[in-house]
């Protein structure tokens, strides 16, 4: 039997730590948030989970024959005194001032890709109840298009429910491609289809959907068909299409960008020219080293030649950005699931880890120039400043100028705009 004086000792206690949170808690409230000025974010994914040993947070050398555990290759000094990368990111190095590598994301998924994807996504656990949408539906839904006649938020790869709006609507969900010669399919009306045949279309089915709203006001799925039907509409013309026309950029800078996935980078500049807000790039299609980012076994032993396809896409895209005057206004995002561990498997290539790994973030109108967080010797744990996925979240949202104290709301139900993320102040002048 517990007694009187243990009693209240324990409950003194913990009545004091809660104080304490609570404290720290109105005290980081209390704090306004940083807002930045960026006008778009970009997130090139890579899809699989990149190796941070292998990229952005190089340690030691291991062999995996000998089952030694460390990186795959050799680290490079960058511009940035003190900051080293993979020898195959040579020319990210050197424009390394641009960057900030952020060391110490961690979440607490284990080798569940899907849950994985969409926490980074969606910066949420999974919920039975609730929808959430991703962060580039967010965007879109804070600050809509930044142009007449183009989409909020576009997305260069397979479309999933992970990357969609949630309960915010289809209204703020992406439009998609995964062919960056042909543009987003449907959008286009057959040649058959002339401007008169498809006035009258429009307005037959403006009746039937007026009559049946009327009869059902609560049909929330017929309007959201109906917000999307129009968004097409509204795409279908000539100025949002010719946007892929890759062939209208001189060759000489797409041969700068390199193969598919820098056309991807290109195309992307050119929507964000156009005013898209929120554009993802899917950086696995093509599987150059037949597993993505997603190197077991003997996925690893053409690692490098993603790594170097990204180095070559993402350097050209940065300096075009530069070159346009568009860096300070475009934050770039290089996200992953999750790492990888520095042990090899048996076929000597990597698992999953996610407890320790690195993204990188570029422009943006940030204070450029660091590496956020420590990392152990083999970049398997945080030893200084870890970085949640929410606080991930609020960063971008805080450099877009979105308020991270927001609330939206699911239905009636209200909801935080990140789950208790706080922006990296260390990256706001």
């Amino acid at each position: 039997m517990v007694s009187r004086r243990d009693f209240l000792a324990t409950a003194t206690a913990v009545s004091a730590g809660l104080t304490l949170r609570s404290g720290i808690a109105a005290a980081t409230e209390a704090v306004p948030p940083p807002r930045g000025k960026a006008e778009h974010c970009v997130l090139i994914w890579l899809g699989g989970g990149a190796a941070q040993m292998d990229t952005w947070d190089p340690k030691r050398l291991g062999d995996p024959k000998a089952k030694v555990a460390g990186s795959y290759y050799s680290a490079i000094e960058t511009v940035v005194p003190g900051v080293q990368v993979c020898e195959h990111l040579s020319r990210c190095a050197k424009l390394m001032d641009r960057f900030n590598v952020i060391r110490t994301l961690n979440h607490d998924v284990i080798d569940e890709h899907a849950a994985a994807v969409n926490r980074l996504h969606t910066g949420r656990v999974q919920s039975e109840t609730v929808v959430y949408p991703s962060i580039g539906s967010v965007v879109a839904h804070q600050r809509g298009s930044a142009g007449e006649n183009v989409p909020a938020y576009v997305l260069i790869g397979y479309p999933s429910p992970t990357r969609g709006s949630g309960f915010l609507g289809a209204k703020h969900n992406y439009i998609y491609l995964t062919d960056t010669s042909a543009g987003p399919a449907g959008l286009s009306r057959p040649p058959e289809i002339t401007p008169e045949r498809q006035a009258r279309r429009e307005s037959l089915l403006t009746q039937v959907r007026s009559g049946y709203l009327q009869r059902r006001g609560d049909a929330v799925n017929v309007q959201n068909y109906d917000a999307m039907i129009g968004e097409s509409l509204r795409l279908g013309g000539p100025q949002f299409m010719k946007l892929f026309d890759l062939s209208a950029e001189p060759g000489s800078l797409r041969d700068e960008y390199g193969g598919e996935f820098g056309q991807r980078c290109l195309l992307t500049r050119r929507l964000i020219q156009a005013g898209v807000r929120f554009t993802e790039v899917s950086h696995n299609l093509n599987f150059l080293n037949g597993t993505g980012w997603d190197v077991h076994n003997e996925g690893i032993l053409n690692q490098h030649k993603l790594i170097q396809e990204l180095d070559q896409a993402l350097a050209a895209f940065i300096l075009d950005l530069e070159r346009n005057r568009l860096l300070d206004k475009t934050l770039v995002v290089v996200a992953t699931e999750f790492g990888r561990p520095a042990q090899f498997d048996g076929g000597g290539g990597r698992g999953h880890h996610g407890k320790c790994f690195s993204i990188a973030l570029a422009g943006g109108g940030l204070k450029n120039g660091s590496a956020i967080g420590v990392t152990d010797d083999l970049a398997m744990s945080v030893v200084e400043r870890p970085v949640s996925v929410p606080d991930l979240h609020a960063t971008i949202y805080a450099a877009l100028g979105i308020n991270v104290r927001e609330t939206l709301y699911a239905g009636d139900r209200p909801v935080p705009i990140t789950d208790g993320g706080e922006p990296i102040r260390e990256l706001f002048a």
